[in-house]
């Protein structure tokens, strides 16, 4: 296995103002709007759609319990509308959906849009808040599951109280049989996901009418703010402590940007107008139409809505939805990491390929089964969805908070607006998405620590990682001779032997270690050397046609750049065949890959804590071969090995 940081691989190098570049991988235009948005309602939606299974529940159960009576069902319904609509539409569906680059979306590719062209202090802010709201996703993805079953489950206890020790064992088989089926992919199946879900909002949406029309219409009026509002003026702290579960209902917003990649922004808000929405809007207010008319319903408000003989049924469909909003959280947390570690913020890890047609299905070996392990740690600590909820929110709520604050630097950098425009707009939304995140710090004694506690884990490890890579590509340059003195001084004296040798550098100057130690030990140079980087654009697609450039150098060097997008899968063999500029065709059998590993010896002088050099090192022991990750012939490549010691400015 090969231990260096990335050989060969060079991350982001900013040439987006060219057009050649950013160019996507692959197009909606020629696809029917509804058959995307059927697919968007499947996919996109899982999570914001389970929200009904305990978000208005944990309003009045939950951390701060309410009085269960008409002034606070009509304020908190208010709330949870006008929360939908402020922060989903508005924010999201209205504004950030806008920014994509170059049609993909999420906290990754909003960062490698707006830092283009900053000022390097403040990149530096904005890398540490785009990786940190990446490390909460971590943490919300090990919550989402778990939550998302056990409320599904626990409608059992709605039939049958006694049932109640029976919803964690239920839930973990459940859950581990879907992380199970991972690696098989989700392409067959999740054709069935638009299916089902629409068919689970349309059922949100008739039990609700169904309940505001027999059991009390004039709950409808609680769509009018002033519900929201009095309820603030009235009681402002206990409205400040419901907003850490009104937020609840909004769970799951970012998978709309997060996603829009795949479907595109149109079908995303087609399918929010015209039928998310309004399908959860109905539900909310038939659940309060329903405790309106019997408080003795806060026990389960969700399946209560529906008759004795529907609620079997409706079970059934609540843990399919339930097991729906897992799947699109757990492929989020592979797509995430496939991004993460193409930006060289974590070492390569095994990625596998579940479809031959759709380029993102992809499976992570070792994200499943962290994921997995965690989920299950979740259940066994706090058994039910009332207890998790605490753990819920402040992951959600940090991370739409510092999507605002990037949404900030994008409409006043990226869109160029004037300040009188700007500045209103992105306050409001800091005001809101600061309200919901500080009503929710009040939750960590109770469980708001663990997506805390795993964030500043992602965190360190990958601001470590991404750190480690920088001082040791520094050292490697300090330390790496010129290219034309290399082939002036020894190219002429070495003996040439027949052949390709393709040497991995991460530098496209200087000499790759490799080939100064296949020289000092096989005393040859093949008759043909090609140096090979491998950058990765801040685009999420790089143009076919532009994938690699070569340039001759002398005596049979040449120097050839492939570059792909963060989104894209390198298969390195496939881009040199296009390389017709090197002399006589590439020959796999006739091509020898040369990588360099490197082994990281310990230094008191580097700029990293020793504790976090330490971590850099087991994770540079542990990353993935690159033989693997780059699709090179395993039967061609020759590692060869070096010793390393990052050396830099004192400091942390």
């Amino acid at each position: 296995m090969s231990n260096d940081t990335s050989p060969g691989t060079s991350s982001v190098d900013n040439k987006s103002s060219d057009p050649s570049y950013g160019v996507p991988g692959h197009s909606h235009s020629d696809k029917d709007l509804l058959k995307l948005s059927l697919g968007a309602i499947g996919i996109v939606f899982g999570d914001i759609g389970t929200s009904p299974l305990y978000a208005l529940k944990e309003c009045f159960k939950g951390h701060h319990q309410l009085p269960v009576d008409d002034f606070h069902i009509y304020g908190l319904v208010s709330l949870i509308f006008w929360t939908m609509g402020l922060v989903v539409t508005v924010k999201y569906v209205m504004f950030i959906m806008k920014a994509d680059n170059k049609g993909e979306g999420g906290s990754m590719s909003l960062l490698s849009l707006i830092i283009r062209g900053a000022n390097p202090k403040l990149s530096r802010w904005l890398i540490v808040l785009g990786v940190f709201a990446t490390a909460l996703f971590y943490g919300d993805s090990m919550i989402t599951p778990a939550m998302s079953v056990l409320s599904a489950v626990e409608g059992l206890t709605v039939i049958e109280p006694s049932f109640d020790s029976w919803v964690p064992p239920v839930s973990v088989v459940i859950l581990i049989g879907l992380f199970c089926i991972q690696a098989r992919g989700t392409e067959s199946v999740g054709r069935l996901f638009g299916p089902i879900m629409l068919v689970y909002f349309a059922t949100l949406a008739i039990l609700g009418a169904f309940n505001i029309i027999t059991r009390s219409p004039a709950i409808l009026l609680a769509l009018n703010p002033y519900y929201a509002i009095h309820f603030f003026v009235s009681d402002p702290l206990q409205g400040f402590w419901a907003l850490g579960s009104v937020v609840l209902s909004v769970t799951g917003a970012e998978a709309l940007y997060a996603d829009m990649g795949h479907f595109g922004r149109q079908p995303i808000s087609l399918g929010w107008y015209w039928v998310v929405f309004p399908a959860l809007t109905l539900n909310y207010l038939g659940q309060c139409a329903l405790l309106s008319a019997d408080h003795e319903a806060i026990a389960n408000p969700f399946y209560f809505l529906a008759p004795d003989f529907l609620r079997v049924p409706l079970i059934i469909l609540a843990t399919f939805a339930a097991v729906i909003a897992s799947q699109a959280v757990i492929t989020g947390a592979f797509s995430v990491t496939q991004q993460a570690i193409q930006l060289g913020y974590i070492p390569r890890l095994r990625v596998n390929h579940t479809s031959a047609s759709t380029v993102g299905q992809i499976y992570i070996p070792s994200v499943n089964w962290v994921l997995m392990f965690m989920v299950m740690v979740l259940i066994a600590m706090f058994k039910n969805s009332t207890n998790l909820a605490n753990a819920y929110g402040i992951a959600v709520t940090g991370t739409m908070f510092i999507t605002s604050c990037m949404m900030g630097v994008l409409v006043h950098r990226v869109w160029h607006w004037k300040a009188w425009q700007s500045i209103p707009l992105v306050s409001f939304f800091l005001l809101i998405d600061g309200a919901f995140f500080l009503s929710n710090v009040t939750k960590i004694p109770e469980g708001g620590w663990f997506p805390l506690l795993v964030g500043f884990v992602v965190f360190t490890m990958l601001m470590t990682w991404s750190r480690g890579r920088h001082l040791m590509a520094e050292r490697m340059r300090q330390v790496a001779m010129p290219i034309q003195l290399f082939i002036r001084s020894a190219a002429a004296s070495a003996v040439r032997i027949p052949g390709t040798a393709i040497f991995l550098t991460p530098e496209d100057d200087g000499v790759p270690h490799a080939l100064l130690h296949n020289l000092k030990h096989n005393k040859i140079l093949h008759e043909r050397v090609i140096l090979l980087t491998v950058k990765i654009e801040d685009v999420p697609y790089v143009d076919p046609h532009y994938r690699a450039s070569m340039s001759s150098l002398e005596d049979g060097f040449y120097r050839v750049i492939v570059r792909y997008g963060f989104m894209e899968e390198p298969d390195v063999p496939l881009a040199l065949n296009k390389i017709e500029q090197s002399g006589p065709m590439l020959r796999m059998d006739d091509t020898s890959f040369f990588i360099s590993r490197q082994t990281l010896i310990p230094s008191t002088h580097t700029s990293m804590a020793i504790w976090r050099e330490k971590l850099f090192a087991w994770m540079l022991r542990n990353s993935e071969s690159a033989t693997e990750f780059f699709k090179l012939p395993s039967n061609r490549v020759v590692e060869l090995g070096s010793q390393i010691e990052l050396v830099g400015n004192n400091g942390k």
